[in-house]
Parts: C-alpha cells; sequence; structure tokens
C-alpha cells in the first residue's frame, strides 16, 4: 500500500485521491510521507484543500468558473491565487525572492489573463502547487520553525513557522470559499434550467 498518498503519479481519477463520505477528514488519516509531526497539520491542510477543490469542482463546466454570483469572487480567480499565493508564501520560507514568473502570476491575478485558464489547467496549477507544498514540509527542519524571515518588497517581519502556517490557513479559507461559491453556482444553474422547463 502506498504511504505517500499525495504523490505524483498516485491521484486517482483526477489530480487527487477520490474523497469518499466514509473517510474520516485528512487530518485523521494519519502521516504524510516523511513530514515531520511538528509540521503534520499543514501538511493535512494542503492535502484537504486539495480534496475539498477537486471535489467542489467535479464536472463543473469551464463556462461557470469565471462566473462571479452576486459580484463575489468566482472560482477561477481563487483558483489561481491558490496556486500563485501558496506558492510565493513557500518562497519567503526558503529565505527566497521572488521570481519574474511568480511576479507575472500575481499581476495576473489582479488583471485576470485574457483567455482565461480552464478548470483543468487551474486544478494541475493547483495540485502541483501542492506537491510543492508538502515535498517543502518533509525537508524543513523542525528546529528552522523560529529563523527569521521577511515577506515582501518590504521584507516584513515573519519566521518559517508563520509563513507555512499562513500557507496552510490561507489555502483552507481558499478552498471553502470555492466549496461555497460551486455550490451556489450549482443551485443557480438548477433553478435556471427548472424555471425554463416549467416555461416551455
Amino acid at each position: 500500500m502506498n504511504s505517500e498518498p499525495w504523490r505524483a503519479g498516485d491521484r486517482g481519477n483526477r489530480l487527487g485521491p477520490d474523497v469518499s463520505e466514509s473517510l474520516p477528514e485528512r487530518w485523521l488519516r494519519g502521516p504524510l510521507g516523511k513530514i515531520p509531526a511538528s509540521l503534520l497539520p499543514f501538511g493535512h491542510a494542503f492535502v484537504a484543500a486539495r480534496e475539498e477543490v477537486e471535489a467542489a469542482t467535479k464536472d463543473l463546466p469551464d463556462s461557470r468558473i469565471w462566473f462571479e454570483p452576486w459580484g463575489a469572487a468566482s472560482i477561477g480567480f481563487h483558483l489561481l491565487h491558490l496556486a500563485g499565493s501558496t506558492d510565493r508564501l513557500l518562497s519567503y520560507a526558503r529565505a527566497e525572492a521572488l521570481s519574474e514568473t511568480q511576479r507575472a502570476a500575481l499581476a495576473a491575478e489582479r488583471v485576470l489573463p485574457v483567455p482565461r485558464p480552464g478548470l483543468e489547467a487551474l486544478l494541475e496549477a493547483w495540485a502541483a502547487t501542492v506537491e510543492t507544498a508538502l515535498a517543502q514540509l518533509e525537508r524543513t527542519p523542525p528546529g528552522t520553525l523560529n529563523d527569521v524571515r521577511g515577506v515582501g518588497r518590504a521584507q516584513l517581519p515573519s519566521t518559517v513557522r508563520g509563513l507555512l502556517a499562513h500557507a496552510a490557513e490561507h489555502a483552507r479559507r481558499h478552498s471553502g470559499q470555492i466549496v461555497t461559491t460551486a455550490k451556489i453556482v450549482r443551485a443557480m444553474d438548477l433553478s435556471t434550467a427548472t424555471r425554463e422547463g416549467g416555461e416551455r
């Protein structure tokens, strides 16, 4: 049995393991690879965010992921931001400056790209970012968690622990928004279909 279910090549039918309602939440399913126990909650948060996003958006057409119900941010924006912001936070935790590619990704979040990417591409990017996060957690010595790190151009003070914790919390927050928005979009589509069916 694979002891590292988050590894590439073992992603089930769609970028990650199928999440059955019979399974406990990810944090109750044991270790993740070689991630130290002190960092495991962060790993669980990343995997849970990936699984929830994949389940919530399954079979959702590309035409709906950029819909902004009542002005709320679209699923597409959340996915784009999830991958980009997590990647940036992980870089800061490694004490690395942002690359030109990362800066371009940040600009794309502020002014959405045209043409806009489809769901499959966005999910691929998010899944790859989660893989990177988990691998980084494996390589992070617990003794470095209180090491000081600067954030952004202003080099605002944080620590390795602070950045990893924020990245994990941030991922869970946006995955929750994706789940909610997907439910709203599906309900609106169902309501429209029902209304149109009744008008025939």
